[in-house]
């Protein structure tokens, strides 16, 4: 297909959010939440623990589904014990619409932002792709 209009060469790095909020995995689900709340922000990448590790990623649906819906207690909870890992990732030059197909694959409604080099750059949600896509 050779559709060169401007949705075509929209890229992930322009929609991304570059705003990066971490947490430990060895946090509690409360703090998480705190974090969540102070921020007016909906999910948050779990640090790597050495070197050899993955982010994760904890999201308000993860904490809907494993923790409030169970009735468990947020502050007996450690992160680690409900995010996902590894993060789904995502070159910050690859193009939005293959960002959107993957994401619809693997039905995630975000994934961690990286460089060629992997360094975590950001974040960008299904939202941010499809709405910078129907807009250019």
């Amino acid at each position: 297909m050779t559709d060169q209009s401007d949705s075509a060469a929209l890229r992930v790095f322009d929609v991304m959010g570059s705003e990066l909020h971490t947490i430990d995995g060895l946090a509690t689900v409360a703090e998480a939440m705190a974090s969540m709340k102070q921020f007016q922000i909906s999910s948050l990448v779990v640090n790597r623990r050495h070197a050899d590790d993955e982010p994760g990623i904890v999201t308000v649906g993860d904490i809907a589904r494993e923790v409030i819906s169970h009735n468990r207690a947020p502050e007996r909870i450690n992160v680690y014990e409900i995010m996902s890992k590894p993060a789904l990732t995502v070159r910050s030059g690859m193009l939005a619409r293959y960002a959107v197909r993957l994401l619809t694959q693997f039905r995630v409604s975000r994934a961690l932002v990286v460089d060629d080099e992997g360094t975590p750059l950001g974040l960008v949600t299904l939202r941010d792709l499809v709405l910078g896509l129907s807009a250019a």
